[in-house]
């Protein structure tokens, strides 16, 4: 398949996924929907939500940043190839085209019980439905030191993009030439499997242009690369001879601020001159603060059909927040998806119709190895009734045989689809 066009023949196929007919559409009753967060999953709720509708839903964007900063395509700024303009999208799309109410501010509270959304500000919102995209959170903790590494400025993780990507490549560009850049990757499940690879290379290939003394570390606690492993490597070997240095079963359990010294599990202590340490990753705060993630008090568990919490009726929790399906990557493609099934699923309960029993989802993830050259890799996930979750569709989806500048046209073109059918 032409991944140029992938994210338009998804949403024409949007219609199929619940069975939905515009006079059909026209009968639902003004309910009050909030979606809370504006990354992939929530931006692409609140449209989807407002069009499956005919517009006659009432659905309120609740997003405390004033502009959407997308979290792919994030690695290039850490390595200096694009900048935070060339990842930035405005809001004001969603409620010029569709009427969606977006008020900026952040969640205090969500009472079930009671159907309201408390706000940061101490305004109270109530609720027919609520949706809640709030991505991850970083588990500081599970790195002793690293909070007060990162109060200090010694440490940044940047695994949500925005003034924290910029900083870390200015640490980079800052860098002594003959310094090490150590990366640091917890077990998964974490935010976007090959990302902290990608990112390794993208630092790599600005160190090759700019200060080829120096060395990219890889700290991993995992067995092995999460995904694309033999591609990353062969790239890694025949890019970065020399200046990526990759260890496994690496477990970082402590930093000391002071002497950019990382403490491992098993391993002697490592010292670098740019330390990016990536803690292990829960569901986002509100999630965690309002008893969402009942998977080890870590992720959420939802039914896959509508994406409800098991937790709390009429709360659908989308993104990297949940507990994922088998081999279903915490992605913004994913989340994407996620909020198109949430979406026909909202509004055909709110109608009273069945929900689509046998919903699709697809994935694509792309990673740069330099400023040109691409690899893939995509996935189809098919609704198991018996099993009640996803399960991948044998045979389909790929990966990329070698990294190409073709592949690379495909991304931009992902990226910029998928923006707007996320935001436009």
């Amino acid at each position: 398949m032409d991944r140029r066009h992938f994210m338009g023949q998804s949403a024409a196929a949007l219609g199929l996924l619940a069975g939905f007919s515009s006079q059909a559409r026209a009968n639902l009753p003004k309910a009050e929907i909030l979606v809370i967060g504006g990354g992939y999953g929530g931006a692409t709720a609140a449209k989807y939500l407002r069009l499956l509708s005919n517009n006659t839903a009432r659905v309120t964007l609740i997003e405390p940043n004033t502009s959407f900063v997308s979290c792919p395509m994030s690695n290039l700024v850490v390595g200096g190839s694009k900048t935070m303009a060339d990842i930035t999208s405005p809001y004001d799309g969603l409620s010029k085209r569709h009427g969606i109410k977006i008020i900026q501010d952040s969640v205090a509270n969500i009472d079930a019980d009671k159907k309201t959304v408390k706000l940061a500000s101490g305004k109270t919102l109530r609720y027919d439905k609520v949706v809640v995209s709030p991505g991850v959170s970083l588990m500081m903790d599970s790195i002793e030191g690293l909070a007060q590494a990162n109060k200090n400025g010694v440490t940044l993780q940047a695994w949500k993009a925005g003034p924290e990507t910029a900083a870390l490549h200015n640490q980079i560009a800052a860098m002594r030439d003959g310094g090490t850049f150590v990366i640091s990757i917890p077990e998964a499940p974490y935010r976007c499997p090959p990302g902290p690879y990608e990112r390794a290379c993208q630092v790599a290939n600005y160190l090759k242009q700019h200060k080829a003394k120096s060395k990219v570390l890889i700290l991993d606690a995992n067995q092995d690369v999460t995904s694309k492993g033999g591609l990353f490597k062969k790239v890694w070997a025949e890019q970065y001879p020399g200046m990526i240095e990759y260890l496994p079963k690496h477990n970082v359990v402590g930093v000391d601020a002071k002497t950019k010294t990382v403490k491992l599990e098993v391993q002697d202590d490592i010292k670098g001159d740019v330390l990016n340490l990536l803690p292990a990753m829960s569901a986002g705060d509100i999630a965690v603060k309002t008893g969402l993630a009942n998977s080890n008090g870590r992720w959420v568990n939802v039914n896959f059909l509508n994406f409800e919490s098991t937790a709390r009726k009429d709360i659908h929790v989308l993104g990297d927040s949940i507990q994922v399906a088998p081999a279903m990557p915490k992605s913004g493609h994913m989340a994407n998806q996620h909020a198109k099934v949430a979406a026909a699923a909202i509004i055909a309960e709110l109608s009273a119709w069945e929900i689509n029993p046998a919903p699709v989802l697809t994935n694509t993830c792309y990673s740069f190895v330099n400023e040109r050259d691409v690899v893939h890799v995509a996935s189809v996930h098919q609704y198991n009734a018996a099993e009640k979750t996803f399960k991948t569709v044998p045979g389909s989806g790929g990966l990329s045989p070698a990294p190409s500048v073709l592949e690379g046209i495909y991304a931009w073109g992902w990226a910029r689809n998928i923006w707007a059918d996320s935001l436009a």
